[in-house]
């Protein structure tokens, strides 16, 4: 059972398109904060347009949150909103097989079916997850950084070493 599981059954779907919306409650959105070593969870919705197709269970919709992450230098939280389009094709174990698949860019993401039913509050969570910033930055960060002598992206780069070989020459000139 996951933290925040909001289960459609098998026989509950079909042909026919239709809108299930799932919200995390506040107890939900707590368990997932620890799941995924977040701050907080302020807010976690989805919004999923189910049927059944050809190969499975199709789920397209959007998924929206409001996460506060700890900044990965300083430590201070960091804000972020969560707007993530998803397109997931639910299966049966035996469909997936073991053989490799080549996907075409508008393939859908393959989930098993598992216990008779999909879980969408699951699948929200997890779109949500892999939608965060893995390296979120507070306002401080950059300052931090230069402090203890990291170089910036553009100060390590060939231009920033170009940059510096410049400002020495001139310096010698």
């Amino acid at each position: 059972m996951t933290e925040f599981s909001r289960v459609e059954r098998l026989d509950t779907i079909g042909e026919e398109e239709r809108t299930v919306t799932v919200t995390a409650s506040e107890v939900e959105r707590a368990a997932l904060a620890r799941r995924f070593r977040l701050v907080a969870i302020d807010r976690l919705d989805g919004q999923f347009k189910i049927r059944r197709e050809a190969g499975g269970i199709a789920a397209r919709g959007q998924v929206t949150a409001a996460v506060v992450q700890a900044c990965a230098v300083t430590g201070e939280p960091v804000t972020q909103a969560v707007d993530e389009a998803v397109a997931l094709r639910f299966v049966e174990p035996t469909a997936c097989g073991e053989e490799e698949i080549e996907l075409a860019g508008d393939a859908l993401d393959t989930i098993e079916i598992e216990g008779g039913g999909i879980d969408l509050g699951e699948a929200a969570a997890e779109t949500m997850a892999l939608a965060l910033d893995p390296f979120p930055r507070s306002p401080g960060a950059a300052s931090m950084l230069r402090d203890a002598g990291v170089l910036s992206e553009e100060e390590a780069g060939a231009f920033g070493a170009l940059a510096g070989l410049k400002a020495r020459l001139e310096g010698k000139a």
